[in-house]
């Protein structure tokens, strides 16, 4: 089945890309906003973040670098008080103060309730966690509701939609790291386009795939231990940054990288060119695939 496109609808609040942003799709009762920790304080007014829905705080760690999000709900309150004020109270938590943005869902009518919320807030702490993109700063894993077959089918419409508009709003938070891309053929098999590709040395061996943001080597590679008298310091940094990732020499997860020499320094923490050092089944370099492409 062909791959329908979608209509997507984002109103620059404050006449800029990097105010706030309000994200509505046709034909669905949803209202996204991505709120700057700093324009918060303008959304005062605004009445449906004062009504119940979902949210994620997005930042940066200051100690690793890595991107950071924490997931939440809120509930709204007979004072008129919702997502806005729970917003609010994450700006005054000092043990918040990672965070520099917020994307919240909520909807036009107020027809989120306690369970619908709970089961949402679930869902996208496990597709974050699923994820590994993010590091989630959750310290438990939010408790389901209970909902029926009914409303968890049209919950997890909304999912699909949110997945969406999260991804235009910069952030792939549950996109697994390798994104295949697939064509099909007769017999409906998907054929993956991308070609699996590996890499050897005496000290090192590990296997990843070209994805449209850089270069993902997969988990169980076995990786230098010891950098060679000429690493450069930008894998030095990588291998420092990703430590937590590298148990006994191998690799524990499957891991992103900016090219496939970010890569290929990172497995065998030295200086290394990727377009030659991968190589597919067929023993053609990387540089070799990109040529025969052109």
């Amino acid at each position: 089945m062909a791959v329908r496109g979608k209509s997507i609808n984002l109103f620059l609040m404050d006449g800029t890309a990097v105010g706030r942003i309000k994200c509505t799709l046709a034909n669905w009762t949803v209202v996204a906003y991505k709120i700057p920790r700093t324009e918060l304080d303008k959304c005062k007014e605004r009445e449906d973040l004062k009504q119940s829905g979902v949210y994620f705080l997005f930042g940066i760690s200051d100690d690793t670098g890595e991107n950071i999000v924490y997931i939440g709900q809120a509930g709204a309150r007979k004072n008129g008080e919702g997502i806005l004020y729970r917003l609010q109270e994450h700006k005054r938590d000092e043990n918040k103060d990672y965070w520099m943005e917020a994307i919240v869902f909520t909807t036009s009518n107020n027809s989120f309730g306690p369970t619908e919320i709970s089961y949402l807030e679930n869902r996208f702490f496990n597709l974050a966690k699923d994820a590994k993109r993010y590091n989630v700063k959750n310290n438990v894993n939010p408790a389901s509701g209970h909902v029926t077959e009914e409303k968890e089918s049209e919950l997890e419409e909304f999912i699909e939609y949110a997945e969406i508009v999260m991804g235009t709003f910069g952030h792939r938070v549950f996109d697994s790291l390798e994104e295949k891309p697939t064509h099909k053929v007769e017999e409906d098999v998907e054929i993956n386009d991308e070609p699996l590709l590996v890499l050897k040395t005496t000290k090192a061996e590990a296997k990843g795939r070209r994805t449209n943001e850089g270069f993902v080597v997969y988990k169980d590679a076995s990786v230098s231990v010891s950098p060679t008298k000429s690493c450069p310091e930008t894998i030095l940094n990588l291998r420092n940054k990703y430590t937590d990732r590298v148990k006994d020499g191998v690799l524990i997860e499957d891991t992103l990288f900016t090219s496939p020499s970010a890569a290929a320094g990172f497995v065998t923490y030295a200086s290394a060119n990727g377009i030659i050092m991968w190589l597919d089944e067929k023993g053609r370099t990387l540089r070799e695939i990109e040529n025969n492409e052109d």
